[in-house]
This record gives C-alpha cells, sequence and structure tokens, in this order.
C-alpha cells in the first residue's frame, strides 16, 4: 500500500515538473521587404518560420523602403503578405509607413492620412494577421496599440517611429507628436500595470524605432523619446519580471542589456533590447519563453538562406 502510494507520488511529482517545464516560442522580424528580391524571399522566410511552429510571428514595422511610393497598392500587397502567414503575425507600424511619407520620392502624402489607411488595413479587427488569428486588445482610439499573451508574458506594441518619435524639426514638438506621445505613454503604463497585476513572468513590448539608448545614458537623449525612457526605467525598475524591447531602425541586430540604473549607472539587470535583423541582411529571432530560467528569455538568432 504504501509502496503503491510512493509510486502515485513519484509520477504526480513527474508530472508537475513536465508541467512546469513547459515553453513558449515566439519569432521576430522587422525591416523588410525593402526590396524585389526581399518581396519575393519574405513569403519562404515565413514558411521557414512556421515550419519551426512558435506561437506567432511579431513584425517590428517598415515593411518598405523609405523611398518607396507609400500607395494603397503597395499597403494592400504587404496585408496580402502578412495574412498568408500560417502563423499569427502581429505588424507594428513602422516610419516608412506613415512618417517618411511626406517625402516627395515616397508619393508627398499627408502622414496622417497614410498612418489612418495603415488602421484601416491592419487594425480593423482586434485580431492578428495570419491563416490563424489571435485575438488582442486595442487601446480605444489608438487601434495600432495592442496587446496580448503568451504563456506567462504578457506583449504589447506601441506606435513609436524613427527618428526622434516624430517629434519634429528643432526644439519645438510637432503637434503630431503632443497628441500621440501621452497616448502611447498611458498604453505603455497601463501594459506594466496588467503584467503586475496578472503577476506575469515577463512583459515584452515591441515598437520601430530604436530610441538611442546610448545617447540616453550619456545625458543627450533625444527629445522625442525622453518621456518614453524615462517611464521605461522607472516601470522596468518596479517590475518583478523580466522586460524585453523589441525594434528595428537602425538594421543592426543585436540582444543586450543597454538601459541603465539612473544611480549606479549600471545595465539594469531584468531589461534585455532585442533589435530585429534588417535590409540589406535578411533573417529571423525565435525567442523562447523558459519560466525555469531566471532570465526568462533565451534567444536563437536565424540569419535566412535562399533556398
Amino acid at each position: 500500500m504504501i509502496q503503491g502510494s510512493c509510486a502515485s507520488l513519484l509520477a504526480g511529482l513527474l508530472l508537475a515538473g513536465s508541467v512546469h517545464a513547459e515553453t513558449w516560442r515566439f519569432a521576430v522580424i522587422g525591416d523588410t521587404p525593402y526590396s524585389a528580391y526581399e518581396r519575393s524571399e519574405l513569403p519562404r522566410m515565413l514558411d521557414d518560420i512556421a515550419d519551426e511552429h512558435p506561437g506567432l510571428i511579431v513584425h517590428a514595422g517598415d515593411f518598405k523602403d523609405s523611398r518607396t511610393i507609400c500607395s494603397d497598392e503597395l499597403f494592400r500587397d504587404r496585408r496580402a503578405l502578412f495574412a498568408a502567414s500560417r502563423v499569427p503575425l502581429l505588424y507594428v507600424v513602422g516610419d516608412n509607413e506613415w512618417t517618411d511619407c511626406r517625402q516627395l520620392p515616397a508619393g508627398h502624402f499627408d502622414p496622417l492620412e497614410r498612418l489612418q489607411k495603415l488602421r484601416e488595413l491592419f487594425f480593423a479587427e482586434p485580431q492578428s494577421l495570419g491563416r490563424q488569428t489571435l485575438p488582442v486588445e486595442q487601446q480605444a482610439n489608438t487601434p495600432e496599440h495592442l496587446r496580448w499573451r503568451l504563456g506567462p508574458v504578457l506583449f504589447l506594441s506601441l506606435n513609436v517611429p524613427g527618428p526622434n518619435n516624430h517629434f519634429g524639426m528643432g526644439s519645438t514638438p510637432s503637434g503630431e507628436y503632443l497628441a500621440r506621445n501621452p497616448v502611447l505613454i498611458d498604453w505603455l503604463q497601463q501594459g506594466f500595470a496588467v503584467a503586475r497585476r496578472e503577476q506575469a513572468a515577463g512583459i515584452v513590448i515591441v515598437m520601430q524605432a530604436n530610441p538611442g539608448f546610448k545617447h540616453h545614458a550619456a545625458g543627450l537623449t533625444h527629445a522625442g523619446y525622453r518621456d518614453l525612457l524615462e517611464t521605461l526605467r522607472m516601470e522596468t525598475l518596479a517590475f518583478p519580471g523580466q522586460v524585453l524591447l523589441v525594434h528595428g531602425d537602425t538594421h543592426w541586430q543585436r540582444i543586450d542589456q543597454p538601459l541603465r540604473h539612473p544611480k549606479t549607472k549600471l545595465p539594469i539587470s531584468n531589461f534585455t533590447r532585442l533589435e530585429t535583423f534588417g535590409y540589406p541582411v535578411m533573417g529571423w529571432v525565435k525567442v523562447i519563453i523558459d519560466d525555469q530560467l531566471p532570465q526568462l528569455f533565451r534567444f536563437e538568432v536565424r540569419p535566412y538562406h535562399r533556398r
């Protein structure tokens, strides 16, 4: 009788251990496709990603070169491309798709009109793109600001374009920046509040722009990113779990810890930055969420090779 009870207890412990050891995976891409070559190869790379069965794919913005015309036709092409993904795909808006559209080579569009078109095409429903969809929460009146979950981690996206968060020229902020920045700061703060309330093991923040961590650490913060970086630092220090920031923009794939403590100037240990691959180098990063690891996230960097 005792022997049987011990066997049952051992089996229960093994089962509990296997449940506790569960992992979750997602893929990160960005700054692609810029060229005709990348446009033809991206479906193949998305298939390669899908073959490894991640829970979702995140595209951190810039689905075209800044000088390519910001036409409705191109927008619809990119939506169709993302919608064909076998894995749920979450897209985050980049500057090449709206703020840079004012440039003459890009069609000399009104940036706010292009942002509205992106909202109509990519964020009309509270769900991801892809053949399989994932439900998301959207911020009221800013539907590109999303929130969703994978395993023990809360995700949120922010509309933060480079360069300088569309702050404007000189020291006077643009009206668009003044209207959008408080909204995105509020969404960021809400995300941390939800993560704390749900006792999430981690939070993943996805945006397009590189906010200039090196300049921030030297006291030379870009004006358009000052509120964002100060809020991010304050919230990270108050959060008991791990924080992962995903961005693109500068086309330098890297994983590091660039956010510094305001007093010690040392890296904040529970903050990690992941920058995506970007033109002219295609690739993706697999992120493994493992709640048995103190750092929570593991990374596998995958340069893309043409078949």
